[in-house]
C-alpha cells in the first residue's frame, strides 16, 4: 500500500471545520476542486455506506463507494472504499473496482488554540495505479485550500 498525506491549518474552531467538511451543501462546494457537481448520498455515521458521486466528462454519473468504518465527532472519520460507481450503478467486481477496494481515507481534526489542524491520510489499495495517486496529489491540496477558505468564511460570520 502507498500512503498519501495532506494537511492544513484552518483559522476556525474544530466544530466549524467538521461541519463544513461533512455537511451536504458545503461538501458540494469544497469538493468541486475534485469534480464540479460532486456530492454524496448516505451519511457519515459509523457503519453507513456512502456514495461519492459526480458527473463524468460524458455526463454519466460516476464515483466511489465506501463505508464509514469509524466516526468520532470533531476528531476522526475513517472511510474504507468498496469499489466504484459507473453510470449510477455500484461496481465492486470489475478489475478497476477491485483496484480501489480496500483503500482507506482518514480525516483527523485537532484543535490547536484558535486553529484546527486537519490531516487527510490515504492508504491506497495495492492495486491502485499511478494515475490515481497523481490525481490525489494534484487535487487534495486544491480541495483543502477551498475547504480552508469556506471554513474561515463561516467562522468569521
Amino acid at each position: 500500500m502507498e500512503k498519501l498525506q495532506f494537511s492544513t491549518k484552518i483559522n476556525a474552531p474544530v466544530q466549524t471545520v467538521w461541519s463544513t467538511m461533512l455537511d451536504d451543501a458545503t461538501y458540494r462546494e469544497w469538493t468541486s476542486a475534485f469534480y464540479e457537481g460532486s456530492y454524496y448520498e448516505g451519511d457519515w455515521n459509523q457503519g453507513s455506506e456512502i456514495r461519492f458521486l459526480g458527473p463524468d466528462e460524458n455526463g454519466s454519473l460516476g464515483g466511489m463507494l465506501a463505508t464509514v468504518e469509524e466516526r468520532r465527532p470533531h476528531e476522526f472519520v475513517s472511510l474504507r472504499y468498496l469499489g466504484q460507481i459507473v453510470d449510477g450503478v455500484n461496481d465492486t467486481t470489475s478489475d478497476e473496482a477491485r483496484s480501489i477496494a480496500g483503500t482507506h481515507e482518514n480525516y483527523t481534526f485537532r484543535q490547536a488554540g484558535s486553529m484546527t489542524e486537519l490531516d487527510v491520510e490515504i492508504d491506497l489499495a495495492a492495486g491502485s495505479d499511478d494515475e490515481f495517486v497523481q490525481m490525489f496529489n494534484d487535487l487534495w491540496p486544491k480541495a483543502l485550500d477551498k475547504l480552508k477558505e469556506i471554513c474561515e468564511r463561516e467562522a468569521s460570520r
